[in-house]
């Protein structure tokens, strides 16, 4: 795939961000109709104080080697958000990092912290959204399979979220979560480029996803963060909760998630728990 290449992603997250941008939303003036849509390179140059050739050549991906501070300034100009910006650091100095193994063991403190959070559906996410393990919470309210049987293939987070039918039907701004979710998958990718997971998943999202195709290529990332969460499920009632990610330090991209519910909702689990 064409993303395997750290300077690659650099340059495309680079000319992402350039397109979306006009003239007048940085102070430039527009002089007619323009080809191709967005802030010219030399244009981006110009707000950031650096070489044109120069900009070229890192939005090319050929090896230049920026500094914090030039780094700084291709943010300033581009505008970039707070997650842009430790995004465009974290591309630019990849290569420097060496990938590990990712971890898919789950420890027995983990497993009984998950059990001890019932009624509150809480699962574990390997680096890659795979799930590695849920309560019995999260099998009824994610529609998850039993814990005990044996799969194949395990639940992947994103992948459930773009083909489950009932998810559709149950958000009306179904779409909208969706575009937020796959900013998030892909901060979390751009971590480990060359994890052949990460690769075959992006895959089969392209192939069998049409809002992924549509908004994968945007290069939009946004760091994922606590929030407020409430939706209808026809069979259980309305839910809401407050969503709570925990990451561990031995595996800082195994993350934890905990949905802790509201007291309504709590009493509805309870009773469909013991059921």
């Amino acid at each position: 795939m064409g993303e395997i290449s750290f300077s690659l992603s650099l340059g495309e997250f680079l000319r992402a961000r350039r397109e979306r941008l006009t003239p007048e939303e940085v102070g430039l003036p527009s002089f007619g109709r323009r080809r191709t849509p967005g802030l010219r390179r030399e244009e981006v140059a110009h707000l950031a104080n650096i070489g044109t050739s120069w900009y070229t050549s890192l939005e090319q991906g050929r090896e230049v080697n920026p500094s914090v501070q030039v780094l700084d300034s291709i943010a300033d100009a581009l505008k970039l958000s707070v997650d842009e910006r430790r995004h465009l650091h974290m591309l630019a100095r990849i290569a420097e990092v060496e990938e590990e193994e990712p971890a898919t063991k789950v420890n027995m403190g983990m497993e009984r912290m998950l059990l001890a959070l019932e009624p509150n559906p809480a699962f574990i996410l390997g680096r890659n959204w795979d799930m590695l393990m849920w309560n019995q919470a999260a099998r009824i309210v994610f529609r998850l399979p039993a814990t005990d049987v044996e799969l194949e293939q395990r639940p992947n987070w994103l992948r459930r979220f773009l083909t489950a039918s009932s998810l559709q039907t149950n958000n009306p701004d179904w779409e909208a979560k969706a575009q937020v979710m796959i900013a998030h998958f892909r901060a979390d990718y751009a971590h480990f480029p060359q994890d052949e997971r990460f690769h075959e998943l992006i895959e089969e999202f392209m192939q069998n996803s049409e809002v992924f195709r549509a908004y994968w290529p945007l290069h939009d990332v946004q760091i994922a963060a606590d929030c407020h969460k409430r939706w209808l499920d026809p069979s259980i009632g309305e839910m809401e909760f407050e969503l709570v990610t925990l990451e561990t330090p031995h595996s800082p991209y195994m993350k934890v998630m905990i949905y802790t519910a509201s007291a309504d909702t709590a009493e509805r689990l309870n009773h469909l728990l013991k059921t």
